[in-house]
């Protein structure tokens, strides 16, 4: 349970996101999948980096429950934090990351899946980010590298879905297999990459970055300036209490 990381074959490091039941993060959580990541990337041995998680879904995004036991601001910090650093840790990795995304892929998901370089999705893998209905903001810089403009937009405000299928269609996502078939989708997209020069590979994601039309730390930045407000107002605590209220409305109606 938690960020673990091993090494499959020569040059491919995996990376997986374990924290049952539905990959909802701790605070800590964001910290130690980017400091996997980055060690990852820092192994002059490594040529590229597959995420995957473990689980119904890839990424629910930030463990609510954990900023409402905690007063204060401190954790709601330390979350948004932990969020720029390991979306951060993905786009700077020194060699491309390859993302395994099945089931669902919410709000910090988006983060890093926005971030990665190739993207191999599940039939069943959806993605969104409910922000606006948690009382936050944020990722949309991510959102935006994966669909046009406008309909990050429609998503953004509606807190709405889109499909692996559809990603696909824009380009975003690279393949969409069959669960089963997920990890070994995604490990074949890594050993295509693995056979080539690693000072190539290196070379090749620097100069990525270097011409992306986005800075996507400063943009990022931006987004949870609002964020902050919306709590210092008191704004994010009313909706999340609401949030807790109808979850647990829903429950005891099962």
């Amino acid at each position: 349970m938690g960020i673990n990381r091993h090494t499959e074959t020569s040059g491919i490091e995996v990376v997986t996101i374990d924290f049952p039941p539905v990959n909802a993060f701790p605070a800590a959580g964001w910290f130690a999948l980017a400091d996997a990541v980055r060690a990852a990337g820092r192994d002059p041995e490594t040529k590229v980096v597959v995420l995957r998680a473990e689980g119904r879904g890839f990424n629910a995004g930030v463990d609510i429950k954990e900023i409402q036991r905690n007063p204060g601001h401190q954790t709601l910090i330390d979350h948004n934090t932990g969020c720029f650093e390991a979306f951060g840790a993905v786009y700077d990795c020194e060699v491309p990351v390859v993302t395994a995304v099945q089931g669902f892929c919410l709000g910090g998901g988006i983060g890093l899946v926005g971030n990665s370089d190739v993207i191999v999705a599940s039939e069943d893998a959806t993605f969104g980010l409910p922000e606006v209905e948690r009382g936050a903001l944020g990722a949309a810089t991510h959102l935006s590298r994966l669909v046009p403009q406008h309909l990050m937009r429609t998503l953004f405000f509606t807190a709405g879905t889109v499909t692996a299928q559809q990603l696909h269609h824009f380009g975003s996502v690279y393949k969409v297999v069959p669960r089963a078939e997920l990890d070994a989708a995604a490990l074949e997209v890594a050993k295509n990459i693995a056979t080539k020069d690693g000072r190539v590979i290196r070379a090749a994601k620097r100069a990525l970055n270097g011409i992306d039309t986005q800075d996507v730390h400063r943009s990022y930045r931006y987004e949870q300036g609002f964020t902050f407000e919306l709590n210092l107002a008191g704004v994010a605590d009313e909706i999340r209490a609401r949030f807790d209220e109808d979850l647990a409305a829903r429950k005891a109606g099962k």
